[in-house]
């Protein structure tokens, strides 16, 4: 499938997906041979009551009536979403709304009580960086073995996707938010590095059908943006190579995959040292070669 226009709708490929397992439960009630329309998407809209930040129905409306209103500004007060059509990043957009509601209320939420407290100044801030990081190119990942989540944030890709694989498949899951991700895993290449809010949660949370797993989730991550430190640096969202997901790449399941450190980098601590061995190991062999002057 292709991101640029126009684009080929295939509701059945979509669906055999990993990436898309978490828009499923509505990717399986758009049409089968053509794409989404806006009154479509409106509808499922309706049917979930979703809001914008300020507290109004919220519903797609065609790009061409945009005016000079800010994008943030025009959702939280009037609740109209710019939306183009036959557009996958817009669909993608539309269709995280309607998955993750609360959420996505919180960050425009926020996104425009921030214009507000710059507006005199003219600068965005880092508070409205971190939202739209998130919203662009974020993954909720939930974990019932904390270590896992540790492997994760530590960079321990190998450890985490290869040695610890069957762990990850059974006690781990990914759930794509940013619909820049969604767009990217249409035709996915090495690099597609997402950022990650990590939750940890009970074993039996992971047994749930999954529209009672993301409801929970949507509820948790809008409580998350609520607290301050969540907006205080982009720095505190660990990436994830996301082809390094177990099957979200068919060639991950060879070892080998997982040592292409271009694509699995290492973090900066694990950078800072290798860069040290080699003045240690140096620095531990002048000694020796003094003694036996």
């Amino acid at each position: 499938m292709a991101t640029s226009a126009p684009p080929v709708w295939n509701r059945w490929e979509l669906l055999a997906t990993p990436a898309f397992a978490t828009l499923a439960p509505l990717i399986e009630q758009l049409p089968e041979d053509y794409f989404p329309t806006l009154a479509q998407l409106n509808r499922m809209c309706d049917e979930g009551e979703v809001m914008s930040g300020g507290g109004v129905p919220l519903e797609f409306v065609p790009q061409e009536g945009k005016t000079e209103e800010p994008y943030e500004t025009r959702v939280y007060s009037r609740g109209k979403v710019l939306t183009r059509s036959n557009n996958w990043h817009d669909l993608f957009n539309a269709l995280v709304w309607i998955t993750f509601p609360k959420s996505k209320a919180a960050l425009n939420h926020h996104h425009y009580k921030e214009m507000l407290a710059h507006q005199s100044a003219g600068k965005r801030g880092t508070p409205r960086d971190v939202l739209t990081l998130f919203d662009e190119g974020g993954v909720i990942v939930t974990s019932s073995e904390p270590e896992l989540g540790t492997l994760l944030r530590e960079f321990k890709w190998k450890e985490l996707f290869w040695q610890r694989r069957e762990d990850v498949i059974a006690s781990m899951r990914f759930h794509v938010f940013g619909h820049s991700i969604y767009e990217k895993a249409l035709q996915p290449y090495k690099g597609i590095t997402a950022k990650t809010v990590i939750f940890d949660v009970s074993a039996r949370e992971l047994e749930r059908p999954l529209p009672q797993q993301l409801a929970t989730l949507d509820a948790r991550l809008a409580k998350y943006f609520g607290e301050s430190q969540a907006l205080a640096s982009t720095e505190a969202y660990a990436p994830l190579p996301v082809l390094g997901i177990p099957d979200w790449d068919a060639d991950n399941a060879n070892e080998r995959y997982y040592d292409d450190t271009q694509h699995f980098r290492p973090g900066r601590r694990q950078s800072e040292a290798q860069a040290d061995e080699p003045q240690r190991h140096r620095d531990s062999e002048a000694p020796r070669k003094k003694r036996k002057k």
